[in-house]
């Protein structure tokens, strides 16, 4: 495997539904969550080597070497594992930084699980959960490549089975930073805690979409447009906002009625992340090269 150029997807996540329950004394926010993976992503292409280096391409403006996630995600897994090898990751970027669907937490979960199995330090998901935690309160959810239901401040993952809907993703031309919205003293934080079970049964909401409408109205205008058309929300913190629906041909007649000028994809929910898909290939081929 070294040497051999391999290719990963990264895909995004949508939070379905995000609700704020408490605030820690350090200042950390304790959540109820669902995540979903989506097939729409990043792809990262990475040639392990033997020279222990970590090198990237493309370079990505404003952002040093050491503070990318990719970057500090590999060079992780070598100190937990004193792995020698290296590996150059050239990442192709599709998904926007700052829209709330996970693009840097998801590049820094492929990476740790794809040079897991390149390198062949063999941790196992939770493992490379751990590690991702250091990384982001997201990562691990990525790494460990299911569905899920996270509580705590997004640690505490519970698999979770929610009906793999189409939507339609639409980002304005804004980037939030989650720090903006979790520390804006209008923020609910009181929200009551409720059962897994309960929650599925109930309509879905986020807590910080409020704030973000408030402060971003370029978003609050997205919004409500979605709305005409379906049940609409804001994902996470940041700036994308997706549209429900049951089949893609619906979200398709959506898409074509919103301006060319606004940045929009359609993609259908996962339960199964299409990275670990792409693994379970991977490491068929190598059992059969054996």
């Amino acid at each position: 495997m070294i040497a051999e150029t391999t290719h990963w997807p990264s895909p995004a996540k949508l939070n379905l539904f995000l609700y704020i329950t408490g605030r820690r004394d350090n200042g950390y926010h304790e959540l109820q969550t669902l995540f979903q993976f989506l097939d729409h992503g990043d792809e990262l292409s990475i040639t392990a080597n033997s020279t222990g280096e970590i090198t990237l391409s493309p370079e990505i403006p404003g952002v040093p070497l050491q503070d990318n996630l990719i970057w500090k995600a590999a060079r992780a897994l070598q100190e937990r594992t004193g792995c020698r090898f290296g590996a150059h990751i050239k990442l192709k970027k599709v998904l926007p930084m700052g829209g709330g669907i996970g693009g840097g937490s998801s590049n820094a979960a492929t990476t740790l699980v794809a040079l897991n199995h390149l390198w062949q330090t063999d941790l196992e998901d939770n493992q490379l959960a751990d590690i991702g935690l250091q990384l982001g309160a997201d990562v691990p959810v990525f790494a460990r490549g299911f569905a899920a239901f996270a509580e705590g401040v997004g640690e505490k993952l519970v698999q979770a089975s929610p009906d793999e809907k189409w939507y339609l993703v639409v980002r304005p031309d804004v980037s939030i930073a989650t720090v903006d919205i979790f520390t804006h003293p209008k923020l609910t934080r009181n929200t009551p805690k409720r059962s897994l079970a309960t929650l599925l049964d109930s309509e879905y909401g986020n807590d910080c979409e409020k704030i973000v409408r408030m402060l971003y109205p370029e978003v609050d205008k997205q919004l409500s447009w979605l709305l005409q058309y379906a049940p609409s929300r804001l994902t996470g913190t940041g700036s994308c906002v997706f549209a429900v629906f049951s089949s893609k041909q619906e979200a398709e007649d959506v898409l074509r009625k919103l301006p060319d000028t606004v940045s929009a994809f359609i993609a259908q929910g996962r339960n199964i992340s299409p990275l670990y898909e792409t693994l379970a290939k991977y490491r068929l081929a190598h059992t059969q090269s054996i």
